[in-house]
């Protein structure tokens, strides 16, 4: 089975390309940038160019493809906006993948998406997903809600830093997982047919509060956190100030899903028919706890490993220069 995974290099989707090799799938990567890409082919996976917004480079990219795996989305730094990748990119790569006889269609929407129409992003992946499920093709829907990785600049590097962490004025729970356990149930789909055409959520066992997400930090760090508190008001008032220019559109399309996490609203569901249909064990599955405190533990580590190296480089000045003031 040759693979082609659409958003590679991103934080999700590099963990379905590992994930998929080292299974023994061929796999195949659509990379606008073959520089940003080098460590894929350096993984063992083929670099194919193409671009969502450029539907023409599609159809060569899914020659011989038999089933795709869509970790694609548009960034707060990209020149163009969600419309054109996460919604007009979709479609032409949807109907490209028809066209081109892929057999199978794996696509990351997002948990509870029809519930927030007014956020861009969230009502794409939900139109997105209605415009899949009716394209014909062999499709599998996977929701999840949010990384264990995206937390890491979000709370523990501002933690280790000692900068302010925000937090917004009420701070909805979110299930986050791992991203490279969320790539164990993008691939497995690929070999249980009762994955077909149909959604399953893909959450973590617990909805984290940022607050609880700053007090783990804490607990692991051995450091206190300086907390910035943010109304939801001010969000939105910084977003329809975002919206007034189009260089700023995609950071208002972003402040808006910003607002979902901060509405108090829980982003959790029960996963136990995903596990059971999906035949992962949840004990294959990382905790949040086990996750940050290995982060710490490294990061820890190396920041002791550098203070002795700078003590040992200090001591060794002071030797070659007893007189001179250090």
């Amino acid at each position: 089975m040759t693979l082609l995974i659409v958003g590679a290099t991103g934080t999700l989707g590099r963990q379905v390309a590992r994930r998929a090799l080292d299974e023994g799938y061929t796999v195949r990567c659509l990379a606008r940038s073959y520089r940003k890409a080098a460590f894929l082919k350096e993984w063992g996976a083929e670099l194919v160019p193409g671009d969502l917004c450029e539907p023409e480079t599609l159809k060569p990219a899914l020659e011989g493809v038999t089933a795709v795996i869509d970790a694609a989305t548009a960034r707060p730094t990209d020149s163009l906006g969600i419309k054109q990748v996460d919604w007009d990119g979709k479609v032409a790569l949807i109907q490209a993948a028809l066209e081109a006889g892929v057999e199978r269609f794996i696509f990351f929407s997002f948990l509870d998406a029809e519930k927030y129409p007014q956020v861009p992003l969230l009502e794409i992946k939900r139109c997105t997903e209605l415009f899949l499920a009716e394209s014909g093709l062999n499709y599998t829907i996977l929701r999840p809600c949010g990384f264990f990785q995206g937390l890491i600049g979000q709370y523990a590097i501002p933690i280790l830093d000692k900068q302010a962490v925000w937090v917004p004025g009420v701070s909805s729970p979110v299930a986050y997982m791992d991203t490279q356990d969320i790539a164990k149930f993008a691939v497995k789909a690929l070999s249980v047919p009762e994955t077909e055409n149909r959604s399953f959520p893909v959450v973590g066992f617990k909805a984290w509060t940022a607050e609880e997400i700053i007090a783990l930090c804490e607990r692991s760090s051995d450091k206190t956190a300086k907390i910035t508190r943010t109304p939801t008001e001010i969000l939105r008032l910084f977003r329809q100030v975002t919206r007034w220019f189009q260089w700023t559109w995609n950071v208002s399309d972003r402040l808006a899903f910003a607002e979902v996490l901060a509405n108090g609203q829980s982003l959790e569901a029960s996963m136990d028919e995903t596990y059971q249909v999906f035949g992962i064990d949840p004990k294959e599955i990382s905790t949040l706890e086990t996750y940050m405190q290995d982060y710490f533990s490294r990061i820890m580590k190396k920041l002791k490993e550098l203070e002795y190296e700078q003590e040992k480089l200090k001591k060794r000045k002071k030797r070659s220069n007893p007189f001179k003031p250090l």
